[in-house]
């Protein structure tokens, strides 16, 4: 009926109504929210929620992670010595070669060339060595004789010139024929002071500087031949028949993987404590395998560079090889290859049956460095605490705290000392919290 009579209102009388309407729906709502403005909001202060952990005495451990990439045993780059023309090349990319295996051949024809005409002058130098040794040892005889036959002659004369018998001028001839055959003996017998005359010495010492030069052109003949220094698998190659070869150029290289080792870099911290001989199971993601591994060599010196210490294992590749029966995969295809990113983990024994805890709940405060705990009735205190070894999880407490205690491990800048605290107990925390007792 309302409906009926508001469709007679005239348009005017409608307006009106609907502007009514409006006007009392405004001072409705005023009247409501007027009446809830002096209500106040009562606000529930929560406590701190926090991860606790209780303290016991338990062997403390550091965790070192281990990550490098596989390094053969020996990777040789080969270059000839000398530059020449390949005349012959024997491997290819892969093959596998052992220690003196010829591998590339230069051309040696001039070489060979000088080599006969050294060897000849060589053998020429040593017939004039021996020529001069013949001569030499003639004429040493001969004024030997002279000199002897003079001085017998002079000795004789000089008896006659005492009784009167010659003259002081035959005499004096006779005396001037022994010096001059005494003088010619002594220059022969002087060259010979050393054991072997200087004219004889000078020929054998050129006869031996051509043997040592067709020696040296020997040795490059057979440089000239490029073999393998070890056994191994070529590499690389970048040499072809007909192609002039530049001396210390690279052609050939060979891999020795027969020991594969895994070369890692650690820090300063971790450095004291890794040493030689321990053993670790090194992960080959390539692989999907765990290969046994020692530790061999921890350099004794930082690397001014990188600030980082070295750290060599070497992998028991035949473990790799013993079991390959027991995958889908054959022996060839599990060899371990160089290059392959390679990872492992040891975990060393820093301290027996010591106190310690995650370094989440220790603080530094006013230079001083102090942990909160919490008591029975739930309220955090504040303790000042020394500490001893660190790790990357956790500090030792060598003072402070003792067995027994509940510490405190996140949300510190919330408390005080009485604070009253919520003690979180889900699931993650106590993960969180079993996580941080294996330091």
């Amino acid at each position: 009926m309302v409906r009926h009579r508001f469709g007679e209102f005239s348009r005017q009388q409608k307006v009106f109504v609907i502007l009514i309407g409006i006007v009392l729906v405004c001072v409705g709502m005023y009247a409501w929210f007027g009446s809830n403005k002096g209500t106040k909001v009562k606000v529930k202060h929560a406590r701190p929620l926090v991860k606790v952990q209780t303290l016991v005495r338990q062997d403390m451990m550091r965790h070192i992670d281990l990550s490098g990439q596989t390094v053969a045993d020996a990777n040789i780059p080969l270059a000839p010595k000398y530059t020449g023309r390949i005349t012959a090349v024997y491997v290819d990319l892969g093959d596998h070669v052992t220690a003196g295996q010829v591998l590339l051949v230069q051309d040696t024809s001039d070489v060979d060339i000088s080599i006969q005409q050294n060897a000849a002058s060589a053998q020429a130098a040593s017939a004039d060595a021996r020529e001069a040794s013949a001569t030499y040892n003639a004429n040493y005889v001969k004024a030997r004789n002279n000199y002897e036959l003079e001085a017998a002659k002079y000795e004789r004369n000089q008896y006659l010139y005492s009784i009167g018998a010659i003259s002081q001028d035959t005499l004096d001839s006779v005396r001037q024929e022994y010096e001059t055959t005494k003088a010619a003996f002594e220059v022969l017998e002087n060259q010979a002071a050393g054991g072997t005359a200087a004219s004889v010495a000078s020929k054998q010492f050129t006869a031996e500087k051509q043997a040592h030069a067709t020696e040296a052109l020997e040795q490059q003949r057979a440089d000239l031949v490029l073999r393998a220094p070890r056994d191994g698998v070529i590499g690389y190659r970048d040499a072809e028949v007909g192609a002039i070869a530049q001396a210390n150029k690279q052609l050939l290289s060979l891999v020795d993987n027969r020991h594969l080792n895994v070369d890692c870099t650690i820090a300063e911290s971790d450095a004291a404590i890794l040493q030689t001989g321990m053993q670790v199971k090194v992960t080959i993601d390539a692989l999907g395998r765990d290969v046994p591994g020692t530790i061999v060599y921890v350099s004794p010196a930082m690397d001014s560079s990188s600030k980082t210490y070295q750290v060599r294992i070497e992998l028991d590749t035949t473990a790799v090889s013993a079991d390959a029966e027991d995958t889908s995969l054959g022996a060839a295809d599990l060899a371990i290859k160089a290059g392959l990113y390679a990872h492992t983990a040891i975990d060393i024994l820093q301290r027996r049956n010591t106190l310690y805890v995650p370094k989440s709940a220790v603080l530094s405060k006013n230079g001083k460095t102090v942990v909160f705990v919490v008591d029975e009735e739930g309220r955090t205190h504040e303790r000042e605490v020394r500490i001893g070894l660190m790790n990357n999880e956790s500090e030792e407490i060598l003072e402070g705290l003792s067995e027994g205690d509940t510490v405190v491990l996140n949300n510190q800048d919330k408390l005080g000392e009485g604070t009253k605290v919520e003690i979180d107990t889900s699931a993650d925390a106590d993960a969180a919290k079993d996580g941080d007792g294996e330091a």
